[in-house]
């Protein structure tokens, strides 16, 4: 990783911070996010990941229609630190912990390594 590149990383890794932080208190069930991107296509490689702790807590917020919500603001600290991309939905996913430990014995880097 270039220099460079390691600087936007903690750049994007403060700000999802930040957002993750606010979430905790405000979504049930959410328990964390982190980004993935391979900066040799960046920044169509950016992928933000939002982890609930289950697929109910996940179902429940999807159905709340509050995801939109949660996608805005990651956009807009995305905004922030100068990263735009046109449709945020094609760089953020949802996961659960359950999920990653029926399918993954707990192991998120093999999970976010798909």
């Amino acid at each position: 990783m270039r220099k460079t590149d390691k600087k936007l990383d903690n750049q994007i890794r403060v700000a999802l911070t930040e957002l993750c932080e606010s979430a905790l208190k405000e979504v049930a069930g959410f328990e964390w996010l982190t980004h993935v991107v391979n900066y040799a296509h960046f920044p169509k490689s950016l992928k933000v990941v939002c982890v609930f702790d289950s697929n109910d807590n996940l179902n429940r917020f999807m159905a709340t229609n509050s995801h939109p919500v949660l996608n805005r603001l990651i956009q807009n600290k995305l905004f922030e630190i100068g990263i735009k991309v046109n449709n945020i939905t094609d760089h953020l996913s949802y996961d659960t912990q359950e999920n990653c430990d029926n399918n993954n014995s707990g192991k998120w880097t093999d999970r976010l390594a798909k």
